[in-house]
């Protein structure tokens, strides 16, 4: 595969509409899926409410259009608000990618 990008998003969960937030969380992966230039998704949380998720995207013009998204901005707005205490996000490069299977 050729250089792709990464966008890691860490978060710290509230306890704040916990099944509003896992609802919406499935929406936006199955619409995540559906954009130009999406390559696969990875999430993980602990009981702690600490979460990890990768997206990866074929390029940064693909990233900002899934951050200009109004579905995903209308999630983002109410993660600010109310689902997260806590957020980073990073966008790195991939260079290279090994696997063993």
């Amino acid at each position: 595969m050729n250089t792709y990008y990464a966008v890691i998003f860490t978060s710290q969960r509230t306890e704040h509409d916990s099944e509003m937030y896992e609802r919406m969380s499935d929406k936006l992966e199955e619409l995540a899926k559906t954009q130009p230039g999406f390559i696969r998704l990875e999430s993980i949380r602990n009981n702690e409410g600490f979460g990890i998720t990768i997206s990866y995207w074929e390029s940064l013009e693909a990233i900002q259009n899934w951050k200009d998204n109004s579905t995903h901005q209308a999630a983002q707005q109410k993660g600010k608000e109310t689902w997260y205490s806590q957020y980073n996000v990073q966008i790195c490069k991939v260079l290279r990618e090994f696997n063993q299977n």
